[in-house]
């Protein structure tokens, strides 16, 4: 079991190295001058550019740079936010929770009405209810998120005012959004559930279980879904990555104060510091839930810490 947590960890590092480096990278890919954004009208100046970029440190060559910056983070240092002139930590600091909140509340109803809709199919197998249940899934995975959004305004904040949006952080203000965050992966959680259960119900020892008498509700509870949660949490630690991503177009159309449309304000404004630091910090909290999917897998199958 240690190794097996040492592996998962030493693959932490290396991929925390990757993302650093990209995440340092990627938005200098971006056509535009920070300094020239920061300036705005005062951009004619040229001794004025020279100077301001040599106090940022941005007439360094690119690998000092991303020294001085990695070596910052490490102390806890992400930065000072060009555009918004504060601390980039205060940024994350007040616009994470509203995130948070979003991704969870995305993820709950992802997994529970994803997780009851594909057992639902998967017991009614080749009837009208699993052909519905299925055609209902691979809409919702069909439909973009931004245009299912202004629908959801256009429907119930519109025609009819039930909830409240453009930035709304209270619970009302939450629905709409967590409902469209939730529904694309729901279709993929229906459909991946349907397929995990029937493939447990045509296990031997399920028809063993049920020729010696076993009640119908303890057969499903003990040996059908502990033989399907194993499929399920990996789509769970997977989906924490994409809901964290997908509350950046969902932010942006509900107009969420969360690190989604911070950071396309970052992009926007070629806000260097900014960027960096909420691509990295995504994609850092998406290896970790999956380095803690990795941990429960041996609790749940102590077949796999053995491997």
């Amino acid at each position: 079991m240690s190794s097996y947590i040492l592996k998962r960890l030493v693959a932490i590092v290396a991929l925390t190295f990757g993302i650093t480096v990209v995440a340092f990278l990627i938005i200098r890919l971006i056509p535009g001058d920070p300094v020239i954004a920061m300036l705005g009208t005062s951009a004619g100046d040229k001794a004025l550019i020279e100077r301001l970029r040599e106090q940022l440190g941005l007439n360094q060559p690119l690998y000092t740079q991303y020294f001085v910056w990695i070596a910052n983070v490490l102390r806890g240092d992400f930065g000072y936010s060009y555009a918004s002139q504060q601390s980039v930590s205060s940024l994350i600091a007040s616009s994470f929770p509203a995130t948070a909140q979003l991704t969870l509340a995305a993820l709950a109803l992802s997994l529970t009405f994803g997780t009851a809709l594909g057992v639902l199919a998967a017991l009614k197998r080749n009837s009208l209810a699993d052909t519905a249940g299925m055609g209902f899934a691979l809409a919702c995975m069909s439909i973009p998120s931004f245009w299912l959004g202004l629908l959801l305004i256009l429907a119930f904040a519109v025609t009819w005012p039930i909830f409240d949006v453009v930035g709304g952080t209270s619970l009302k203000g939450l629905v709409l959004p967590a409902v469209t965050l939730a529904l694309g992966t729901m279709g993929f959680n229906a459909r991946f559930v349907r397929s995990s259960v029937i493939n447990a119900l045509s296990q031997q020892h399920v028809t063993t279980a049920r020729a010696k008498g076993v009640p119908e509700g303890q057969l499903f509870l003990w040996h059908v879904m502990r033989n399907s949660l194993l499929p399920i949490l990996t789509i769970a630690g997977l989906q924490i990555g994409q809901l964290l991503s997908g509350s950046v177009i969902v932010e942006t159309v509900f107009s969420r104060p969360g690190i989604g449309r911070l950071l396309i304000q970052g992009i926007l404004a070629k806000d260097y510091t900014t960027v960096q630091a909420l691509i990295m910090m995504i994609a850092l909290i998406y290896a970790v839930a999956n380095f803690i999917v990795d941990i429960l897998y041996p609790v749940l199958d102590p077949r796999v810490g053995s491997r």
